[in-house]
């Protein structure tokens, strides 16, 4: 059964203002680009055939893939493509590394995505103001820019105030969206035929590859299927199901099939057929209202960027960056500059390149199509070890999915030249900057393990030594969590005193998303005043080390009050044997780790208490 249990009339509201803008605003181009793809082909059989394609993959992409079956693999709640990665069980040292290489590459695709997303929607509602009046259109990418300007720049205060407005405005989008559909329906109620589909297929098939082509335009309806996954953790998967079959699946229905029957009422292969369906009074404010939307629906994107980020982060995909908590109430909302101000660059940038949403539409659908494919292999695997499908079911499914998206791929594929390598090149720059963290992190880690030391051996030396132990508390953050770490070996070394109590520290990231209370904290005593705590964290918590460490206290660890924070701040450089690609993949770690976020910003430790010990390390 689809609903588990009932969802309340705030949380689809809430649905509809984080989830559905970017396929909410779809009927603004979709269709648009069709008909330019088309050209003069686009006739009353081809407007038809259009529509039943459109109307055939919200059905079996969002409804069934996305919503009834994807939505099922949660990790303790959490969505998205690194969730669902996650549930596969692969490991990266295992043959079954591929399927993290895909679930990384796809999570890095919805940045290519969200560059993108906010431009090409902005600029088709700015645009509406061309169909009652010529006099804006020179000025229509200028308002554009200070738009998405003055989208990035509101970041920092957090959703919070705003995010209370997101669904009443939205429902009044898909309110307006669906009574006009019903006007341009009344017109011409002959387009409720194009729910038979025939009239796809025989559009695709007779046209040969003008009609393989079009399946990029058509693709355009479904971006943003891949919010309603990501997003599942915030909203709850009940609440984004009703949203989507008792409002957001009839209102895009009826607008497309309106904006289909008013233009076989009066064709026009030149005005947006969207903004036809409006009277001339009405433009103004369907421009403000579309506007707005827009902005929701790049607002989701952004949102969705800076909660992928922390995850890869956590994960030990992504090198640190600091993350601001906008809300006091809600984890989810947080605020990332790195991610937000380098998302406005190229976001702007695009937008004055191409100048308007048909030349955006062909860089358009590239990235996300490739992410959809790697969504529907990893299913495959969720589908055989996670849930115990028989071999045919998951085979049978999988195929079916598999084919629909391929076929959209392969269309997407044409747009390479038209812009679409863009987002797969900045995906793929991310993809680079992912693997090459988690192998410079790895190297670390087992250099470190490396030049560890037994605890029975250090302590032997310790006391062979009489190191002197003076007061005060010491906490050395380390990854290494079954021996003593070089920073403490070194740090005895060179000083040749430790404090009287110690505290070994390692934060475990976790491959779900929140850890119990009772199973935050782990502790060891290693010997006379020496322990070895370790600290879990879900991948989508913020650590805060001086709050968890209280905990200890219940445990009889000593105060942590006045302790002293050591953290190892490295300086890599690469063996002299290794190969050229090893070299510039340490390299690259290198520059990012001096570059990565402070412990202060990371762990929240106050800054007073924190000593950085450097060490010059060889991998």
């Amino acid at each position: 059964m689809i609903f588990a249990r009932p969802a309340t009339v705030s949380a689809g509201l809430l649905a509809l203002g984080i989830v559905y803008g970017d396929l909410g605003t779809s009927p603004l181009y979709s269709l648009q680009t069709i008909m330019h793809i088309m050209g003069d082909q686009f006739t009353r059989d081809a407007a038809l055939g259009s529509l039943s394609l459109v109307f055939w993959a919200l059905i079996i992409t969002i409804s069934i893939k996305y919503c009834f079956l994807v939505m099922r693999a949660d990790n303790h709640g959490e969505g998205g493509i690194l969730a669902l990665m996650t549930l596969t069980g692969a490991h990266w040292a295992g043959r079954d590394r591929w399927l993290i290489i895909m679930g990384l590459f796809g999570a890095a695709l919805i940045y290519g995505d969200g560059i993108l997303t906010p431009a090409i929607s902005v600029l088709s509602a700015v645009e509406g103001l061309n169909v009652a009046t010529d006099i804006f259109k020179p000025y229509a990418m200028l308002f554009a820019l200070v738009i998405l300007v003055g989208l990035f720049a509101i970041q920092k205060r957090g959703t919070g105030i705003i995010g209370k407005t997101f669904g009443p405005i939205m429902l009044m989008w898909f309110s307006t969206i669906a009574i006009l559909g019903l006007v341009g329906i009344v017109h011409h109620p002959h387009v409720l035929a194009a729910i038979n589909p025939v009239y796809g297929v025989r559009l695709v098939t007779e046209h040969g590859f003008l009609g393989f082509t079009l399946l990029g335009g058509v693709f355009l309806a479904l971006t943003g299927g891949e919010a309603l996954y990501a997003d599942m953790g915030h909203i709850g998967p009940n609440s984004i199901r009703t949203a989507w079959y008792g409002v957001v699946l009839p209102a895009l229905v009826l607008n497309y099939a309106g904006q289909i029957g008013n233009f076989l009422d009066v064709p026009d292969l030149e005005a947006n057929p969207f903004f036809k369906l409006a009277p001339t009074w009405s433009v103004y404010p369907l421009v403000a209202l579309a506007t707005l939307a827009t902005i929701i629906a790049s607002q989701a994107i952004i949102t969705g960027a800076f909660s992928m980020t922390r995850q890869a982060m956590q994960l030990g995909y992504f090198p640190g960056v600091r993350i601001r908590q906008t809300s006091a109430e809600e984890r989810g909302q947080i605020y990332i500059p790195f991610v937000n101000w380098t998302m406005m660059a190229f976001t702007v940038g695009l937008t004055a390149g191409f100048g308007s949403s048909e030349r955006l539409a062909g860089a358009y659908g590239t990235a996300v199509s490739t992410t959809m494919i790697l969504t529907t292999a990893l299913l495959y695997h969720v589908m055989r070890n996670r849930w115990q499908w028989t071999l045919w079911q998951a085979a049978t499914i999988t195929s079916i999915l598999l084919a629909i998206d391929l076929a959209f791929f392969s269309a997407n594929l044409l747009k390479i030249l038209d812009g679409g390598w863009i987002p797969l090149t900045f995906g793929l720059l991310v993809f680079v900057i992912m693997t090459t963290w988690h192998y410079g992190v790895e190297a670390t880690r087992r250099r470190n393990v490396a030049l560890s030391q037994q605890p029975a051996r250090f302590f032997a030396r310790l006391r062979k030594d009489n190191v002197a132990r003076v007061r005060g508390t010491a906490v050395f953050l380390t990854r290494v969590g079954e021996a003593i770490p070089p920073i403490i070996v070194n740090y005895v070394k060179r000083v040749g005193s430790l404090q009287e109590t110690v505290i070994c520290l390692t934060v475990s990231f976790e491959h779900v998303p929140r850890i119990r209370s009772k199973d935050r904290v782990r502790i060891e005593q290693l010997d006379d005043g020496f322990w070895h705590v370790t600290v879990h964290f879900g991948f989508v918590e913020i650590p805060n080390l001086p709050a968890v460490l209280a905990l200890a206290k219940k445990e009889g660890v000593p105060v942590l009050d006045k302790a002293s924070y050591y953290i190892e701040r490295g300086d890599f450089s690469s063996h002299k044997h290794r190969n050229l690609l090893a070299q510039c993949r340490i390299a690259l770690f290198s520059f990012m780790s001096r570059n990565s976020a402070h412990a202060i910003d990371r762990f929240k430790i106050p800054s007073s208490a924190l000593v950085e010990i450097g060490r010059r390390i060889e991998l």
